[in-house]
């Protein structure tokens, strides 16, 4: 993926609303010690965006088929490229694309896809200094809901 001059200047989706909010304006909108309040109709910051783009990830590759054909292979893999280029987050964007290269998008099989991507959500979560996921929770997790039925 290129980089662009674009990639330096400051967007909603590459950063958290209080530290956007603060670009926008140099008056404080809330207290030091507390994140502004935004409407649920409002853009997504950062924080919406990768909570909400990890969550349909993981879904989408809970429900991958357990034996993909061929050309869902080739989709699956075109479809990580086609996103790491289009990712709102720039700088989101450049990591996940560099991630990628070194390891492709496994598509053998649901449990290849899923804990290849469990591996890239972790390798996300070390460089925020967010715990690290269980992998082997996956389906769990994505798919089928926990044992202790607390999804049901």
């Amino acid at each position: 993926m290129p980089h662009t001059e674009e990639e330096d200047k400051p967007c909603r989706a590459c950063t958290d609303f209080k530290s956007w909010a603060k670009q926008q304006s140099k008056a404080s909108l809330a207290p030091q010690n507390k994140s502004p309040a935004h409407p649920p109709d409002c853009p997504l910051d950062k924080e919406d965006l990768g909570h909400s783009t990890w969550g349909f990830l993981h879904s989408m590759a809970a429900y991958y088929p357990q034996k993909p054909t061929e050309n869902q292979e080739k989709d699956m893999k075109k479809f990580f490229h086609i996103f790491a280029e289009f990712y709102p987050c720039e700088p989101c964007a450049l990591d996940f694309w560099d991630d990628i290269q070194e390891n492709p998008p496994q598509t053998r099989s649901r449990d290849a896809l899923s804990k290849w991507l469990c591996d890239r959500h972790n390798t996300v979560n070390k460089k925020l200094g967010k715990p690290m996921f269980d992998c082997s929770m996956v389906t769990e997790r994505w798919r089928e809901g926990w044992k202790d039925g607390s999804c049901d």
